[in-house]
């Protein structure tokens, strides 16, 4: 496939890096020359110098016999024209756009876009996804990631095994025996820096991270045989009152008592006339007196949201240290997040990582529903369709879960089957149509997986 990337940013590089390890035909198009030459020596890629939307550059990078646009530069007005001069030059390119702001996600405008009166065939929207996934975590006490399958039918969880949870130095079979009524399947273990693909027989232990697959109105069951009851978190702390501070006040202040701390005066005055029951403060989100007079050792989440990362990871240190329950860290740079976890932040989000599934979803190809990039990168877990194979190739059409060779790496989690979910077991069997979600902890593997589920 010739994909022409247009940013070479966070996204952009980190795009071009995985989509050049498969058979992929790269060009990546940014006007900073020495961004491109670090990701030339980094990639197998191509690289054009200049601007993204000249309709010169982009006959140069190759628009004329390119299957797929995606463009993440950071200018939302930049990447829809971008997007159009492509469908002028190419009508039949597929384009995908990075849009932050949500002004263009609304009325007409979103009109235009779904009806391809502005050629974007692909939006992705970061602040909506990060917002969606914060939210996600606060609602699934205890969780460390949580993916949504199914259209929300089933959720992948990751949790960390604590101490004195109930199921901590018994076998996974146990979990039967604890919640029969509870369907559900552990999909790996992070153990120590590796990963471990388990059997009934392994021993849940302390530390280890855990994914497991359930439905949503079970997994916090789960959860909680891995460590301690968590009950239901009620006071929130969100600071920073930007797009995704504000929008997520806006979506859990229904149910949750919150507070916003905003430090700019007109940005707190703005969202607090925009907001039904959220506390809007004025101040330093690092203020301890602050931070006190809030009791944020109360707090059940704190979250930080604002666009400087060493504010976010200081305040969440300084909220922790105070007494707050959980506390989630915005961090632009991913360079940072591994060194932050477990020094006094549960969880760090990189919005990169966030977004870079949803482009995997739309580059792995029509069969491929959804893509999900796990442990910052290292593992992923995806949605694939079942197709009956047409080319003389093994089918698995017919045949039971127990019986498919699949590769080192890989568990198949569930089957989403007429809109009804089914926990992988061995004596189910395989239909053509049938959504089937695998994890792999070796996310080279996405080829052998697709070729057996959707044979070419």
């Amino acid at each position: 496939m010739k994909i022409i990337i247009l940013g070479a940013g966070t996204v952009g590089s980190t795009l071009a890096v995985l989509l050049s390890q498969e058979d992929n035909d790269i060009t990546v198009v940014d006007k900073d020359e020495s961004v491109l030459r670090h990701l030339e020596e980094e990639a197998d890629i191509s690289t054009l110098t200049g601007r993204c939307s000249y309709p010169n550059n982009l006959v140069n990078s190759g628009i004329k016999e390119a299957d797929m646009v995606v463009a993440v530069t950071g200018s939302d007005e930049v990447n829809i024209v971008s997007c159009l001069i492509s469908k002028v030059l190419s009508s039949k390119v597929k384009t995908i756009a990075r849009i932050r702001e949500s002004a263009y996600l609304k009325d007409k405008t979103k009109k235009a876009m779904e009806e391809g009166v502005i050629p974007v065939d692909v939006v992705v929207s970061p602040e909506k996804l990060i917002t969606d996934h914060i939210q996600a975590l606060i609602d699934t006490p205890g969780s460390l990631q949580v993916l949504e399958f199914g259209d929300g039918l089933l959720n992948l969880v990751c949790v960390k095994a604590v101490k004195g949870g109930p199921l901590i130095g018994h076998e996974i079979a146990d979990l039967k025996k604890h919640m029969p009524n509870v369907d559900t399947r552990v999909a790996a273990i992070f153990r120590g820096g590796g990963a471990i693909i388990p059997k009934g027989t392994t021993t849940v232990e302390a530390g280890d991270e855990v994914f497991f697959i359930a439905r949503r109105k079970d997994a916090i069951k789960v959860i909680n045989e891995m460590r301690k009851k968590e009950h239901p978190y009620k006071y929130v702390i969100i600071a920073g009152g930007g797009k995704i501070g504000s929008s997520l006040a806006q979506q859990i202040e229904g149910n949750h008592q919150v507070k916003i701390i905003e430090a700019n005066p007109e940005r707190a005055k703005v969202i607090s006339e925009n907001l039904l029951n959220t506390i809007v403060l004025e101040g330093n989100v690092s203020d301890k007196s602050l931070l006190h007079e809030e009791n944020v050792e109360k707090s059940d989440v704190f979250v930080a949201v604002t666009n400087d990362d060493e504010a976010n990871v200081m305040s969440c240190m300084l909220a922790k240290e105070m007494g707050a329950h959980k506390v989630i860290a915005l961090i632009n740079n991913e360079a940072y997040v591994d060194l932050v976890i477990g020094k006094g932040i549960d969880v760090a989000i990189a919005p990169s990582q966030i977004t870079i599934g949803t482009f995997l979803s739309e580059l792995a190809g029509d069969e491929v529903v959804k893509v999900h990039s796990l442990r910052r990168g290292a593992a992923e877990a995806i949605e694939t369709i079942v197709k009956a194979s047409t080319s003389g190739k093994e089918d698995v059409v017919g045949k039971e879960l127990g019986n498919i060779k699949l590769p080192v790496g890989a568990t198949i989690g569930a089957i989403i089957r007429k809109n009804k979910a089914k926990i992988a077991h061995d004596d189910v069997k395989v239909r053509e149509h049938d959504h089937i979600i695998v994890f792999l902890t070796d996310k080279k593997i996405l080829p052998q997986i697709l070729e057996i589920f959707s044979p070419s």
